[in-house]
């Protein structure tokens, strides 16, 4: 299987740290959170990756390379300022995956969970699978439920973690546009063609500075970083 890693936001909230950093290279518990999703891949035996960028995309590329300081292989999709939105980068890069299904996650957020647990969940031809969460308190609306055959359905139980693995034909015929991804779920929700699995560990999506401090703690407090002297 090959990833994706979405790194093309302007990271708005978190300015002004973002106007000089693109948000996945912030650190938190010491570390660049590409640098913790590019090892959890790595551990869960994905080694060929793509990687989105917009804004600030030339520090993203100079701290990746091709990927072999990580022992990864590591594909760049540049995109035009401003981006392309998350559908519009996955149809980017689709000819990356050679037609087989790919793991997608979000560049801003930090998941305590072996990414194993994505590689299990694969879907059929046409589908697709999103990994959900308990909504936390800064979205309480949530985005999706799930029906007794784990079908994504329209509701407000659990939030989207931006994780999913996807099958190719999904994306079949789209152009490359600046395009977001809710609709084309929405289309899958009609066909029964979403599924979705609760994600076994906590979620972080490090999009202000207050989210950015409680990811940082909850790292450091668990002794996470490997690599922290």
């Amino acid at each position: 299987m090959r990833a994706m890693i979405l790194a093309a936001g302007r990271g708005e909230r978190l300015r002004p740290i973002t106007d000089s950093i693109p948000k996945p290279l912030v650190k938190v518990g010491g570390k660049e959170l590409l640098l913790w999703h590019l090892e959890k891949l790595n551990d869960a035996g994905i080694s060929e990756v793509i990687v989105n960028s917009a804004w600030l995309s030339d520090q993203i590329k100079a701290f990746l390379g091709d990927g072999k300081k990580f022992g990864m292989s590591i594909t760049h999709s540049q995109e035009p300022p401003g981006g392309l939105e998350t559908l519009g980068g996955i149809v980017k890069a689709l000819p990356f995956f050679r037609g087989e299904p790919f793991l997608v996650v979000n560049g801003d957020t930090f998941m305590d969970i072996p990414y194993t647990f994505f590689t299990k969940n694969i879907p059929l031809s046409g589908q697709a699978v999103l990994f959900l969460t308990d909504n936390p308190k800064h979205h309480p609306q949530g985005d999706f439920s799930l029906d007794k055959e784990q079908r994504v359905v329209l509701g407000h139980d659990f939030t989207f973690t931006g994780a999913a693995v996807y099958t190719p034909q999904i994306f079949s015929a789209m152009k490359v546009q600046r395009e977001p991804l809710r609709p084309l779920f929405d289309r899958l929700i009609e066909k029964k063609s979403l599924y979705g699995k609760k994600l076994e560990g906590n979620w972080f999506d490090v999009g202000t500075e207050e989210r950015l401090r409680d990811t940082d703690a909850y790292i450091r407090a668990r002794n996470l970083n490997r690599s922290d002297s």
